[in-house]
């Protein structure tokens, strides 16, 4: 046996040289394991080795990932070290800031409760930066993805909204004031749009945010979806 079973650390064997380089080795691969920190899971392209990161591969990776896709890449001295990952396996992906859970085929958000087959309850938010385009409304290139039970929608204006308008509303096209109606246009102003009762959505929506009173110019809104969706069993 040249390997341990789970995380295909290298052993010393009977007699052999150098067995700094065996242990250094081990020791590197522990390094990039415990505690497990991936920086991304959508990066396809290898970048610089930093000693001790680590990456989730995706599919389609090029370069040194090339056919890597599933594994934990990490980086060991310039190169990188790969593992398989089993199912269960946890870590926080930086890039998404939440925990992540190993299902098999992709890394997902830690859930509520899971099945011995694989169905999950699992809660999540969808948070980014949408730029206004002047008009009298915009709708976001980010969505709420088909099938997700929304709780609230909170925003946050991060660069001052300009234009004509006195105030703004945030919700959807069959809503537009769904998450919240008045809000303010100055740094600072939020929208904390909690639902009385969940919502779903069963095709992938953008949100709407609609000018009042006028048109908007411009401006910022960091905007966080807040929502619960259910995997189904695995065969």
């Amino acid at each position: 046996m040249t390997k341990t079973t789970r995380l295909g650390l290298p052993l010393v064997q009977a007699a052999q040289a150098q067995k700094h380089v065996t242990v250094n080795e081990a020791l590197s691969r522990l390094d990039g394991l415990v505690q497990l920190r991936l920086v991304s899971q959508s990066i396809a392209t290898p970048p610089v080795a930093d000693d001790g990161v680590a990456y989730a591969v995706p599919a389609g990776a090029t370069d040194a990932w090339a056919g890597r896709a599933g594994q934990v890449a990490i980086a060991v001295g310039g190169g990188w070290d790969f593992v398989t990952p089993d199912v269960g396996w946890m870590a926080w992906l930086a890039s998404e800031a939440r925990a992540v859970r190993w299902e098999g085929t992709a890394w997902v958000a830690m859930p509520l409760a899971v099945s011995p087959s694989g169905a999950a309850t699992q809660v999540a938010i969808e948070e980014f930066d949408h730029v206004m385009t002047p008009g009298a409304s915009d709708t976001t290139a980010s969505v709420i993805p088909a099938n997700a039970m929304v709780l609230a929608a909170s925003a946050r204006v991060t660069d001052t909204i300009s234009g004509t308008l006195s105030a703004w509303e945030l919700g959807t096209g069959a809503a537009t004031d769904r998450f919240g109606s008045g809000l303010g246009l100055a740094a600072g102003s939020f929208a904390s749009g909690i639902l009385s009762g969940p919502t779903t959505y069963y095709a992938d929506t953008p949100l709407t945010l609609t000018a009042l009173g006028g048109n908007f110019g411009g401006g910022t809104v960091r905007i966080a979806l807040h929502y619960i969706r259910f995997a189904l069993p695995q065969i």
